[in-house]
């Protein structure tokens, strides 16, 4: 009898002993993923000039008061101070749903645009844009190591680019002063692999400075990429975004 109660005993300490380790685990992970990782993230970019108001391109409404520059549109345009690109994806705790977005941003942003302008009608005939990934930063820095090493691997792939495809048409009236919705294709070159898309964009004039912004959701796979995780517990979900507002002045 005596034997029997010491092995129950026995069970039992060794129950709350592995209670109490796994109990410590998840501890562990929970200080990791509300310490580590955020609970808040910056929103999507939008586009909203004090003075604008939502639009299509194809509006033929009365365009208010502008404070835009009078001059021809036509010529180079070039990335000006305040664009800004990255990614955003959803975290998750292996037992918890995701607290909120990562999101990682840079203004390393090179490029530029050609745009003509006949009459109200602007095409822009050729842009294009690379970002350094590298340079990617989030509010913390073991996401943004994991992000250099897996995932974007910008170790490796430092930089993604984008082209235009097809010559972009816009009114100006739709967009002076104005936020005007449009659509454009081009190739992006990201994780060293190239596929062309068609992304919807907000673009505005505002003053001297064009602003487009836009967005483009994907499936890790689509770029021979792999979702980042910390030791299984924290990972992220199945797509990525990669989002932007550039700025570009003319000159």
């Amino acid at each position: 009898m005596l034997g029997r109660i010491k092995n129950l005993r026995g069970r039992r300490l060794a129950a709350a002993v592995v209670g109490g380790g796994l109990l410590a685990v998840v501890v562990v992970f929970l200080v990791i993923y509300f310490v580590i990782f955020p609970t808040s993230s910056p929103k999507p970019f939008r586009l909203t000039p004090a003075s604008a108001s939502t639009t299509t391109a194809t509006s033929t409404t009365t365009t208010p008061a502008s404070t835009a520059t009078p001059g021809s549109l036509t010529g180079n345009w070039q990335i000006a101070s305040g664009s800004l690109a990255g990614y955003r994806v959803r975290e998750k705790l292996a037992f918890l749903p995701a607290q909120s977005d990562a999101v990682g941003r840079t203004s390393q942003i090179t490029g530029s645009a050609v745009f003509e302008q006949k009459g109200e009608e602007v095409t822009i005939t050729r842009a294009n844009f690379t970002v350094n990934v590298e340079s990617l930063k989030s509010d913390r820095s073991m996401r943004d190591e994991k992000i250099r090493q897996i995932g974007l691997e910008s170790e490796r792939y430092p930089t993604a680019t984008f082209v235009l495809d097809s010559p972009l048409q816009l009114s100006r009236r739709a967009i002076e002063g104005k936020v005007a919705h449009v659509s454009t294709t081009g190739t992006f070159e990201i994780h060293g692999v190239f596929k062309r898309e068609t992304l919807p964009l907000e673009a505005t004039l505002a003053g001297s400075t064009f602003e487009a912004a836009g967005s483009l959701t994907f499936p890790w796979a689509e770029f021979g990429m792999t979702a980042p995780s910390v030791g299984g517990f924290v990972n992220v979900t199945g797509k990525a975004t990669l989002e932007f507002e550039l700025r570009l002045q003319q000159g």
